[in-house]
Order: C-alpha cells, then structure tokens, then sequence
C-alpha cells in the first residue's frame, strides 16, 4: 500500500501485512516525520454494511486527509484564490476524445475537484459503462443513470452522491449502464435523453463535467449534446493526435445536427519535458488548431497514478503534485474566461 509522510508529503510503499492491528506508527526516511498509519478500511466497517453509494474499502487509504478549513480554502495556493460570486445555471463541459488512455477521467475528476477548490458547486457525471470516474472517487456498486430510465426512478437527485470533498457531487455509473446504448442507440431524439434530465438539476451547480468512454456512441453524443464546451485531452503523440482529429469531426456533426452552441478546446496531457517529439507535436497542434488549446499544459506525473490507487483526487493524494497544481491552473484559467 501507498502511503504520504503528513509532514514532507514523500511517498512510500508499505508492506500492509505489517500493520498487525488496525494502525501503527511510522517513520518517514527522508524528514524523519513520525505519524501513523491505518490498515485499509479502518473505520469503515458500518458504511460497507449500508450498501450502496459508500467508499469501498480501497479508498479508505492510510493517508491523512488534507486539510480545508472551508470550501474556499486550497490548500495549496494562496487563501483569497477562492472568491463567491453570483450563481447562475450550470456550464457544462464534456471530456472526451476517440482515443482511450489520453487521461480523460484523470482530467474529469481532477479538473472537477480543482473547480470545486474555487469555490463553485460541481458535479462530476460518470457517462460510461467501465465507471472508472466511480471507481476512482472510491465508490462500487452504486445506481446509475440507467435507475432514472428504468427503475420507476422520477428524479435524477435521488440517485446523487454527495462525495467527501467539499462541493463536489456524483451521478455514478455502473455496469448496467451498457444497456441503455442497446435500448436506446438510433431511437428518436436519443442525444437528448441525458441533456433533458440534468436540465432538471442545472440550476444547483456552477459546473457540470461528463466523463465519456473513448467510443462514439449513446454515451459520447449525448454527452456532446449536452454540453457547452468540449474538452479533448490530447497526449503529444501521433496515435492520439488521430483521436482529436476524429472527435472534431464528431463535434462538428454533433454543432450541425443536436447542439449549435457546443464549443471545443484541446488539452496537452501526460506531457513529458525535454522530449523532442512531445514538443514538436505540441506546436504543430497549436498551430493547425490556433487559439483552440489551452495554455496550461498537465504534465506526466506518477502522483496521478498513486491517488487512482488511493481513490483520491491527486491534489488531496498529495498538495505538491505537479499535476494537481496544473489541473487547479486550468480550472482557474477556465472561470477567467
């Protein structure tokens, strides 16, 4: 198991069978910070008895929570970052591309938690049957959209999880969701279906991001249906360059057909410094989609993959994560435009 020094924030691999009762006392090997660590899933007994829509065990972790002493503290910046301002009907936004391993659900969930670190309600949406974006909050076996469709369920609030991270809520996914693209795929106005039921809740967030599966589909189009921005994550190599130039040709048909309003904006993710290719596919994008990339660029950070293990955010995984601090730039960039 994975566990953070509470003073330096270093990381380390702890053999979990040397934790004989539910916690003990460590030492870390570089500041010399003595602090203690849980077995996983201390103290989470009863919620699992409870059933649906708690943390699995897994994302209990053995790291101390960071600290926020109110929802328009960061932990990492400056206070006075955070600023409340006049609430208006959700913007939402879409991540999404054709190709697969390009950080969509890191960006979703990272981008989310970052907004929500600014003070605006967010809710993340988890739009695909492999429920990664579930599964990395820390959640299983919970309902999904498909309940609202099929299960007498009239109200999309009732199946909402209201996540341990200050103003950040889920609409979860789960494995049944794969049959509402066999139900639903080419029957009449099926991009709207999802569109038409988080208009019944727009007016309770700031922002609303989609998580999407890298197929385009029910999930995709109705997911570009119903959003206002798009964002396509786009690592700095061929194959994934093929994915963005698919998925604006998607977004193009989609701006025709469903939603004139949808915009779209490219990501740089998993960025490697000093790598001369990465560099030079990230100019050539810049160019050939002028003024549609964004300036921050998220760098390739193995924090990312820790807090997936940990079933964190990155930024509450760990406060210097390189990544964390450019997914927090990114969402600040986004509320100054």
């Amino acid at each position: 198991m994975i566990v953070t020094c509470e003073n330096c924030v270093s990381s380390f691999n702890l053999d979990e069978n040397l934790i004989k009762n539910q916690s003990i006392r460590v030492r870390c090997s570089r500041c010399h910070c003595v602090f203690s660590v849980s077995r996983p899933g201390t103290n989470q007994a009863s919620e699992q008895k409870a059933g649906l829509n708690k943390p699995d065990a897994e994302s209990a972790g053995a790291v101390q929570e960071p600290r926020f002493a109110s929802p328009g503290e960061n932990p990492v910046f400056n206070e006075g970052d955070a600023k409340t301002e006049n609430r208006t009907p959700a913007k939402t936004i879409v991540i999404t591309n054709q190709k697969g391993g390009v950080a969509k659900t890191s960006t979703c969930l990272n981008l989310g938690v970052s907004l929500a670190l600014l003070n605006k309600r967010v809710l993340l949406v988890d739009f695909d049957a492999q429920s990664n974006l579930t599964v990395c909050l820390g959640y299983r076996n919970t309902e999904s959209f498909y309940e609202i469709m099929h299960s007498g369920k009239k109200d999309l609030a009732e199946i909402l999880i209201k996540t341990r991270y200050p103003n950040l809520s889920l609409l979860p996914s789960c494995k049944n969701m794969v049959l509402l693209n066999k139900k639903y795929f080419n029957a009449a106005n099926y991009e709207q279906i999802l569109k038409l039921e988080l208009n019944t809740i727009k007016d309770q967030y700031d922002y609303i991001l989609i998580d999407t599966p890298p197929s385009i589909e029910f999930f995709t189009i109705n997911a570009l249906t119903a959003a206002d921005l798009a964002i396509i994550p786009c690592q700095c190599e061929y194959l994934a360059t093929c994915g963005v130039e698919r998925i604006i040709k998607i977004i193009q048909l989609v701006k025709e057909k469903t939603n004139p309003d949808i915009d779209y904006k490219i990501l740089f993710t998993m960025y490697e410094n000093n790598v001369v290719v990465s560099e030079l596919i990230r100019t050539k994008l810049k160019q050939i989609y002028d003024g549609r990339t964004f300036n921050t660029i998220i760098e390739y950070d193995t924090k990312i993959k820790e807090s997936q293990i940990m079933r964190k955010p990155v930024i509450y995984h760990n406060k210097k994560s390189r990544a964390g601090i450019q997914y927090y730039s990114l969402a600040k960039g986004i509320l100054g435009e």
